[in-house]
């Protein structure tokens, strides 16, 4: 009897920044994203040699880099969300999408859970952002047509990302839920109108061992890419002139919940 295909996979692709005030500036680089059903993780961690749940690994997941922090599992913590938003959190499907541990590093500035219900619709997303200062929040926001495959969602700014771009900020997610293709847009705007566009489009390859190992091939420094090139272009950002916002505490809640509210 054959097993059922797995829903984890890899969506390998580029990443890209737009800074259209008060000066334009352009970033783009090849990246990874795994995305992996965490109902899956026990199931990857016993078949693929090269991947591991919270153990060492070429590539690995820990859960104490996500949800809690604390190492303790990312189902419960991820209900536990859901329930306080009012939305239905029993036995549905959560997916993440994110960077993995290379060789135990790593430095996800943004992961997404997708949310699904018992009937398997999506219901909710969750934006889990962190900065350079160690420090993380998450915003939750529900999903207003679950049948559709594009999520828009927008909320205001409330956790320091950037020393570049101040807190006086709005995003406007766009994302195409993780098929044979996924993009993840944000554009961010202020009182001056469009700040910037950050976007992956990804696109998806089995989550096999030779998947990983022409990952690696492809992309062996990941992670010291990421932190390289972010503190790299914030030095041509602060040579370019660019303004710097003090950072502020962080918003004494680890969850922001968003309403529901109409898609656009």
């Amino acid at each position: 009897m054959m097993s059922e295909p797995l829903r984890s996979g890899a969506y390998v692709g580029s990443v890209m920044h737009q800074r259209h005030q008060p000066t334009a500036h352009r970033l783009q680089y090849r990246v990874f994203s795994l995305y992996l059903d965490i109902d899956e993780l026990g199931q990857l961690d016993r078949t693929l040699r090269w991947f591991s749940h919270n153990r060492f690994n070429l590539f690995s997941l820990f859960d104490r880099d996500h949800g809690a922090a604390d190492g303790s599992a990312l189902r419960p913590w991820v209900e536990e969300q859901l329930n306080m938003a009012g939305i239905s959190a029993t036995g549905g499907r959560i997916g993440m999408l994110c960077y993995p541990r290379l060789f135990g590093f790593v430095f996800n500035p943004l992961t997404v859970f997708f949310c699904h219900d018992a009937d398997d619709r999506l219901t909710a997303v969750l934006y889990e952002v962190r900065n350079t200062f160690g420090q993380r929040h998450t915003y939750l926001l529900p999903v207003s047509d679950p049948a559709s495959s594009v999520v828009r969602h927008g909320c205001d700014k409330r956790f320091y990302v950037s020393p570049f771009i101040s807190m006086d900020a709005h995003y406007d997610f766009r994302i195409l839920v993780p098929g044979e293709k996924t993009i993840l847009a944000i554009h961010e705007t202020n009182a001056g109108g469009a700040l910037l566009d950050a976007r992956f489009i990804g696109h998806r390859r089995d989550l096999t061992d030779r998947t990983l190992i022409g990952l690696l091939l492809t992309h062996p420094l990941m992670t010291l890419k990421v932190v390289a090139g972010i503190h790299w272009e914030a030095l041509k950002l602060w040579r370019k002139g660019m303004p710097f916002f003090s950072r502020p505490s962080p918003p004494p809640e680890a969850v922001t919940i968003v309403p529901r509210s109409p898609q656009p």
